[in-house]
């Protein structure tokens, strides 16, 4: 059964828009229930890898609620969060009042495939469970390219697709039955959560995004691969 969701082509970003409304205000609740807690130690990691230094600029692409970029920010460098989404800036723009207290990240609302930033702005680029919801993931990546400076960071957190078929089979299983119960329970409509599988199912996942850091000329490519495939970070330097 088709996705209410997930809509492929110029209907993907309304459709995409939708859903983050629906689920803003249990979004970070539900991230923990699912994953059980482990999306925190997935972040951590990411974090480690910017090697972000005190004073540098960071931009983190699909922010979302704003975890990542904060806790970029607890670094001491100057972070930009990024989402097209409202209600999402809106529970980032309130966790940053309770978390910070300070202007730090800044949060702006705009479109990761069309980035308002010149060329060469940033020391690292994240995005975080943002990639495979773009109407074109590949056209984002090549913005965060396009916007880190020679030397600088790209890295890309997501849910991957294990090479092993019996655990990407039980893996796909947990997000087509289990998943979309925390949908159901927290926003009143499964089909939320079941957006999950039906979005991973049309994303290259790690591989795919090697494959385009590759095209880009991004150096020392990494995949830090959790769970054997179920997360992954993809990191590449410009």
């Amino acid at each position: 059964m088709a996705n209410n969701f997930y809509k492929p082509g110029e209907e993907r970003s309304v459709k995409v828009n939708d859903l983050f409304a629906k689920i803003a205000p249990r979004y970070d609740l539900i991230n923990d229930l699912q994953s059980f807690g482990l999306h925190r130690y997935w972040k951590r990691r990411l974090l480690e890898l910017t090697k972000l230094k005190p004073g540098e600029r960071a931009l983190d692409v699909c922010c979302g609620t704003g975890d990542i970029a904060i806790r970029l920010a607890d670094t001491g460098a100057e972070v930009v969060g990024l989402d097209f989404s409202k209600p999402m800036l809106e529970v980032a723009k309130r966790r940053r009042s309770l978390e910070s207290g300070i202007q730090n990240p800044t949060f702006l609302e705009g479109d990761a495939q069309n980035l308002p930033f010149d060329d060469a702005t940033f020391a690292v680029a994240t995005v975080g469970y943002g990639l495979r919801n773009l109407a074109s993931w590949e056209r984002g990546l090549e913005e965060m390219w396009r916007v880190t400076k020679p030397g600088g960071r790209l890295l890309v957190l997501d849910f991957g697709k294990p090479d092993n078929a019996l655990w990407r089979k039980i893996y796909f299983a947990y997000l087509r039955w289990f998943v979309p119960i925390f949908g159901k329970l927290f926003c009143g409509d499964s089909q939320t959560h079941a957006y999950i599988l039906e979005s991973l199912k049309n994303y290259p996942a790690q591989q795919g995004v090697v494959g385009k850091m590759q095209k880009l000329n991004c150096k020392n490519i990494q995949i830090v691969i959790f769970l054997g495939g179920v997360m992954s970070i993809n990191y590449g330097e410009k």
